[in-house]
């Protein structure tokens, strides 16, 4: 999380936790489940990655910093735009029309996220944390911007993990999808200053719907012959 070390720990055990309790819940209910549930898991990973980023800036360790930056990023830059779509192409019916289109999205968010992160693991010099007012800023050339402007970089980025839940067959997964578009809008208008960091931490808040779903087994309501 942006605000602080104890916080960013705090939040990575809250989700750890979380997503822990998910993923035996799922194996239980049915494991077309598990990919879903392991993103609170991996949204508590990220966090605790950032608790790092704060350990290294506040005992003036580059390293720590620097190792801490490299897993925040990789779930931010790869793990996301490959495993949403992923998690609703295993979660979506088999003889759903909509299953080729997620599974399209899948393949390109791995190339996308590949594209993200592969430069930085290989030229961490490209990985630029700065305090910006008391939260964390990840800054940073990317190799897609010498092909395309950043913000169609972000539209790419965008579509990939709000389209295929946007498209599900199932409503709360929809819902879901709206979730991470207000997450996006309140990103853009009051925290621009750490817009990464910001948007991370209030996506991983996000991915508690999905416990939700999880408990109350949502999807049986569209698909019952999978999930009853």
């Amino acid at each position: 999380m942006c605000l602080s070390q104890t916080v960013s720990f705090g939040a990575s055990v809250f989700l750890l936790g979380g997503g822990a309790f998910a993923i035996v819940k799922a194996s239980q209910i049915n494991k077309r489940y598990l990919p879903v549930a392991m993103m609170p898991l991996f949204a508590g990973l990220q966090q605790f990655m950032e608790g790092s980023v704060w350990w290294g800036v506040n005992t003036g360790d580059p390293a720590t910093t620097l190792w801490g930056a490299m897993g925040f990023i990789f779930f931010t830059w790869f793990m996301w735009p490959f495993w949403i779509p992923l998690a609703t192409y295993v979660l979506e019916p088999p003889e759903s029309k909509r299953r080729p289109y997620m599974l399209a999205m899948t393949l390109a968010g791995l190339a996308f996220g590949l594209a993200l992160y592969v430069p930085h693991l290989i030229n961490p010099d490209r990985v630029a944390v700065t305090v910006n007012q008391d939260s964390l800023a990840y800054e940073g050339t990317m190799i897609l911007d010498y092909l395309i402007p950043r913000p169609v970089t972000y539209l790419i980025y965008l579509s990939l993990i709000i389209v295929p839940p946007a498209i599900s067959t199932y409503l709360h997964m929809r819902w879901f999808a709206l979730t991470i578009v207000a997450v996006v809008v309140v990103d853009l208008l009051f925290l621009r200053y750490a817009y990464i960091s910001f948007f991370c931490l209030l996506a991983g808040l996000g991915t508690l719907h999905l416990i939700y779903i999880i408990l109350r087994n949502k999807c049986a309501r569209e698909c019952p012959i999978l999930f009853a």
